[in-house]
């Protein structure tokens, strides 16, 4: 039972490119395979790959939670937990990108990229000087943000694949809360990243 919460982390990765290569292949970027898809099968890839990312983002409370209950608490869980947590960000949002070029989403989903490279570089330094630098309760509820926001994305790009409502007073406000829950995480991440930045910095020096 200790192992579990190391299962979950690992199925997040696995997951992660799951729905990564799904959102590729739906919007052309497989060769080969994009090429063989129908539309109506690039919509379903598009839904799966929603689902894919929902469920990945699940594993991501309960390892946690299942690891503190379980007293199952490891190194290799630190480790893996934080890169599975980028890989389905990064990941998500790569897949974003690949669906259609939207200047609301580039630019704060390349900030948001900026800040994980950024702050994972951090990290490896730190490792290797023995510095530790610990998640802080304002990253942890960046994560929940990126992730609810990513999700709200991947309904929006995949709007006609969810049959949901074409009217423009469904669309419309959808479109800017969507968008602007999008910014509010991008501005959080940088925030965090900035911390992250001070406390490297003051240990480092």
């Amino acid at each position: 039972m200790k192992a579990l919460p190391n299962i979950l982390t690992s199925a997040r990765l696995i997951i992660a490119l799951f729905m990564f290569v799904a959102l590729a292949a739906a919007a052309g970027g497989v060769p080969w395979l994009s090429d063989q898809l129908s539309v109506d099968q690039q919509m379903s890839l598009q839904r799966w790959a929603f689902r894919a990312f929902v469920i990945a983002a699940v594993t991501d409370f309960f390892d946690g939670w299942l690891a503190r209950k379980l007293d199952a608490v490891s190194v290799w869980g630190a480790i893996l937990d934080p890169i599975g947590d980028k890989i389905l960000v990064c990941g998500a949002l790569l897949g974003l990108m690949a669906l259609g070029p939207n200047p609301l989403v580039i630019l704060p989903s390349g900030l948001i990229l900026f800040r994980e490279f950024a702050v994972s570089a951090l990290r490896e330094v730190g490792a290797g000087r023995g510095v530790k630098l610990p998640v802080t309760l304002l990253a942890k509820w960046k994560t929940t943000l990126q992730l609810v926001a990513i999700g709200a994305e991947m309904i929006l790009a995949s709007w006609s694949a969810f049959h949901l409502p074409t009217a423009s007073s469904v669309v419309t406000p959808a479109t800017y809360a969507t968008h602007g829950l999008l910014w509010l995480a991008a501005v959080v991440t940088l925030i965090t990243g900035a911390q992250y930045w001070e406390a490297a910095r003051k240990a480092l020096v």
